[in-house]
């Protein structure tokens, strides 16, 4: 027998009792004749003594080891002197007297310290070169467990509201969702390709057609786009739900329930914004963007942005006035307080909205009864007190102004809004705004191709106001039935009500530059289903560990996955992607292309 009992359960109960107990050897202390060693397992630690005067066999072993050793340990299970007792420990109360130990593993050096303060002090590539050493640290064995007790709690929820858990393939066809497929050659068709799913959304929609009606799925996915602190390199898993016979409203009646009670049993922060009705807030997409700049706002602070170009028309500053006259808009962002920003602080901002596309940003402040701002020479004072008045800016303000094209001009604000959120100590991790961004734009212009109409969110969703929508409507005016649950900033899901009706689909499509053969060919399986009768639809995906991230506040979302990928997108401990056999190359009929991009 390998163990009776785990390292982190023995207690006063046990005491005289005969144990085995096994883990790795998290400290050693010889004091002499007295040998301590902690024994450590994902369970917790036991102390064990070797009295050399009582087992000279035993402690001649212990002597032996080294930190991160594997042993089993026979012993009795004693209470520790009154003042060696560890109140830290849920074990500090008992040690185990050691009569029998047995190395069942030894260990080299390792290359870091798994101690949590000496830890920090390697660097992550290392760290995830040994994964194996470092999930043997308490924060991240930790992690894991949350995470499994958050699936389970998801699951759990689902199950009793009558949803099904269905597993959707994995080898499947290339779709276009936004990023960039994973495509895995075909040994027995020599030429073509599977895709790795991005997301299950074409089968969920399947299975509504196929009667399934409430659909969910812990569904792994797969997306080859670049790396960020919220976002894993090539694979991470959602939490993908879809209903039948549904309208937005149904959806949201119940995600919302499902977000507060995993917000209040897995982190602890307080929900700030519910509604009296004890639902999330709804702002448009138009409205988020025109307050926030941003189509995920933190709501943690309240912050917000205007349109002030009524108010500063003309004004005499020409970097307003001609903005305006060139169809452009000119916001103020009010930061109360602001006017105790230093010159050099002000232009750190001025560099970030330059970096978001602004050729500068504008500014006037508030101090000892004056206002203050470079551009005050070229107006009248009555003009100046105008605009800070319809930027409601009092003593001690500062206001922003970004002018520019509508667009340009929400990205600049709503990234200084966020740096100056962080600068302030605005961000209370102690709160948790969730909200939902609806009636997201179907269309926006391409990002590849100038001049080009594309879908601007999800190419599935239902038009608001259907075929007629399509036919009769600007494009660039047609909302769709799409909607993003936001929380703290971080975008945590998005979703839609779906495009169920082949016409209207072909309508959708053939707008944004695809021919009905091209719709055939892509979605053809989705396309025939539908003209066999398909109910509405709709769902959404939230991201499980972006949420997990958010909700504990944790530093990287690369520390949720057991074996994660460094920020380049590389398995440092597997060393992949890797190189391969020219065999395996010629039975898939590939041939690699060495030429520098």
């Amino acid at each position: 027998m390998l163990r009776t009992h785990t390292c982190g359960e023995l207690n006063l109960s046990n005491i005289g009792q005969k144990v085995v107990i096994s883990g790795w050897v998290n400290s050693i202390r010889n004091h002499g004749g007295l040998i301590f060693v902690d024994l450590r397992d994902r369970y917790g630690l036991t102390q064990v003594k070797f009295n050399q005067s009582d087992n000279k066999e035993a402690a001649a072993i212990a002597e032996k080891l080294h930190d991160e050793w594997v042993v089993k340990v026979k012993g009795e299970v004693e209470a520790r002197p009154a003042d060696m007792v560890n109140a830290k420990t849920a074990t500090g109360t008992i040690e185990v007297i050691a009569s029998e130990i047995e190395i069942l593993g030894q260990a080299k050096v390792l290359p870091f310290e798994i101690n949590e303060e000496k830890n920090a002090e390697a660097n992550e590539a290392l760290r995830l070169k040994y994964r194996f050493i470092d999930l043997r640290r308490p924060k991240l064995q930790e992690m894991l467990r949350v995470k499994d007790k958050f699936i389970s709690y998801i699951r759990d929820y689902f199950h009793q509201r009558d949803f099904v858990e269905v597993q959707t393939p994995i080898l499947a066809n290339s779709s276009p969702e936004g990023a960039r497929d994973f495509l895995v050659p075909s040994r027995l068709y020599p030429g073509k390709f599977y895709a790795l799913p991005q997301a299950p959304q074409q089968f969920k929609q399947l299975l509504m057609v196929g009667g399934v009606d409430k659909y969910f799925q812990i569904a792994p996915c797969f997306r080859d786009e670049d790396p960020r602190m919220d976002r894993h390199y090539g694979e991470f898993y959602q939490l993908d739900m879809e209903m039948s016979f549904v309208e937005q409203e149904d959806v949201f009646a119940v995600m919302d329930p499902l977000m507060i009670e995993l917000t209040e049993k897995f982190s602890s922060k307080k929900i700030i914004n519910l509604q009296p009705d004890g639902r999330f807030p709804r702002l448009s997409w138009r409205e988020a963007m025109d307050r926030y700049g941003s189509d995920k706002p933190d709501l943690r602070f309240d912050l917000s942005i205007k349109d002030v170009s009524d108010a500063v028309r003309d004004c005499g500053f020409s970097v307003f006035t001609d903005t305006l006259d060139n169809k452009g808009v000119v916001h103020a962002l009010k930061i109360d307080g602001g006017a105790k920003f230093t010159r050099k602080e002000i232009d750190e901002y001025t560099e970030l909205a330059k970096k978001r596309g602004a050729k500068g940003l504008a500014y006037l402040s508030l101090k000892e009864g004056s206002i203050n701002s470079p551009f005050a020479k070229f107006m009248a004072p009555e003009k100046l007190q105008a605009i800070a008045t319809a930027c409601e800016a009092r003593e001690g303000d500062l206001v922003f102004f970004a002018a520019d094209a509508w667009r340009t001009v929400c990205n600049v604000l709503g990234a200084v809004r966020n740096e100056a959120a962080s600068r302030l100590g605005l961000k209370d991790n102690a709160k948790a705004a969730w909200l939902w961004i609806v009636d997201f734009p179907m269309y926006d212009y391409s990002e590849i191709e100038e001049g080009r109409i594309d879908f601007g969110h999800n190419p599935f969703s239902m038009p608001q106001g259907g075929l007629k929508a399509l036919e009769e409507q600007d494009p660039l005016d047609i909302l769709a039935y799409q909607y993003d649950l936001v929380i703290n900033g971080f975008e945590a899901s998005s979703g839609a009500i779906r495009n169920h009706d082949p016409e209207i689909m072909y309508k959708a499509f053939a707008i944004a530059g695809y021919s009905r053969e091209e719709v055939d060919h892509k979605f053809g399986a989705m396309i025939n289903a539908f003209s066999y009768g398909a109910p509405p639809h709709g769902g959404n995906a939230p991201g499980i560990d972006r949420i997990l991230m958010v909700l504990n506040d944790w530093d990287s979302i690369r520390d949720i996955y057991a074996f994660p990928k460094d920020g380049q997108g590389r398995d440092l401990m597997t060393d992949s992607p890797s190189e391969v056999n020219p065999k395996q190359l010629d039975e898939l009929y590939l041939a690699v292309n060495h030429r520098k991009k």
